[in-house]
């Protein structure tokens, strides 16, 4: 494997430079994102620059056998096997055309895969209390086509040091966006939302990180049922809708919120069943179709206004402070769930960015941050952060296919 390091021993190797390509497919099931990512030592933790980003919409076939998948209340053994190696090829194709569009050499890849179920709290199964994690997407297959080592399977490493699996994204957040004099909340909106508290000169160890409930995961649910649309672009539908508040009380209701952190969420909380209930209830307030999608995109804002209330800010010693509030994700490019976080976090003391700021397109960050992890792991250093997802200890994470 001409000009790629060679795989680390027991101890951890030195950091080295390398170009690393991070794969990402979240719980909006809308497609992959690839980053291509120059990653150097540092004086204290690596240095990044990102080479180039693409996204690829999944088929409308591969889409809708992904969604089916998740949390799924019946399958068969023999449809997820199927998709495990589907997904493992739309990942390689993905990678492909981005490295040759780019004209990239990459030495690794580090690939989340698809999470089709995340139950982060011990449950009895089968005569045991469990806790179980799932991502899909055969990373053999990325090997053997792109000819490069894979990362994959990033979450049970911490699971079983006593974490939640999630989030992983607080070490990109961390090394990325420290800051010497001023507290930073990262926050990312994808399918689920999750944040990120970094305070000012804080060491990895004061890093706050957890989920803090639906993204952009209800809100396109429910433009699917009722304009068959896959999202609302830019927001259009919420602006044109006024905010149901008795639908919208009913909702943040759900036992998740009061859950203190870390905890993680996914369509387990927020998928097909919690839809359905939220529906009925912007009905039962007789509003209209726009005005669901309004009060969709208010839970939203006003789930993450809370958590910021009731968990970060007691951590900064401040009822009210000073923030950067850099923002990440597809919900970056809604303008009415913008208009609508600037308006709720405003007031906290918190002012809006994007991470675009910082070099970082709001769709690339993630696939950056996985291609980081991989990193990590490659040379042989834990990547987890225990204060976010409640593990007992660091752990090195992720499983590696060789070509």
């Amino acid at each position: 494997m001409s000009g790629n390091s060679a795989l680390p021993q027991k101890k951890p190797v030195p950091f080295r430079p390398m170009v690393v390509a991070g794969v990402m497919s979240g719980t909006s099931a809308d497609g992959i994102d690839v980053a291509l990512v120059k990653i150097q030592p540092g004086k204290s933790v690596p240095r990044l620059k990102l080479l180039a980003h693409s996204a690829y919409p999944f088929s409308p076939a591969l889409r809708k056998a992904v969604l089916a998948a998740m949390d799924a209340k019946s399958t068969s053994t023999a449809e997820l096997a199927r998709l495990n190696w589907r997904l493992g090829m739309a990942y390689a194709k993905a990678v492909q055309d981005t490295v040759k569009q780019h004209s990239a050499k990459i030495q690794l890849i580090g690939c989340h895969g698809q999470t089709i179920y995340h139950q982060a709290i011990p449950k009895m199964y089968a005569g045991c209390q469990i806790a179980c994690t799932w991502q899909i997407g055969e990373p053999a297959l990325l090997a053997a086509e792109l000819g490069v080592p894979v990362v994959s399977n990033f979450r049970p490493a911490d699971m079983v040091a006593g974490g939640q699996g999630a989030p992983l994204v607080p070490l990109l957040d961390y090394v990325q966006f420290a800051h010497a004099k001023r507290a930073r909340i990262l926050q990312n909106l994808g399918g689920i939302g999750n944040l990120t508290l970094i305070p000012p000169a804080a060491g990895m160890d004061k890093v706050l990180a957890f989920d803090t409930g639906p993204g952009n995961m209800v809100i396109d649910a429910c433009m699917q049922q009722l304009f068959s649309k896959r999202y609302d672009s830019g927001g259009k539908k919420a602006a044109r809708g006024c905010v149901l508040k008795e639908a919208l009380a009913a909702a943040l209701r759900h036992s998740y919120f009061r859950l203190s952190p870390p905890k993680s969420a996914g369509r387990e909380e927020f998928g097909a069943a919690f839809v359905e209930e939220f529906l009925r209830a912007c009905r039962k307030a007789k509003g209209s179709p726009e005005d669901t999608i309004a009060t969709a995109t208010a839970l939203t804002v006003e789930s993450i206004g809370r958590a910021i209330e009731q968990f970060v800010l007691p951590k900064l010693g401040h009822v009210t402070t000073d923030v950067d509030y850099i923002v990440s994700g597809g919900g970056a490019k809604n303008a009415t769930l913008m208009k609508m976080l600037r308006e709720r976090l405003e007031p906290l003391g918190c002012h809006l960015m994007e991470t675009a700021a910082a070099g970082i397109p709001v769709d690339a960050k993630e696939a950056a941050a996985f291609a980081l992890l991989a990193y990590y792991t490659w040379h042989g250093y834990p990547a987890n952060v225990p204060s976010a997802t409640g593990a007992k200890r660091p752990a090195i994470l992720g499983q590696i296919s060789h070509v």
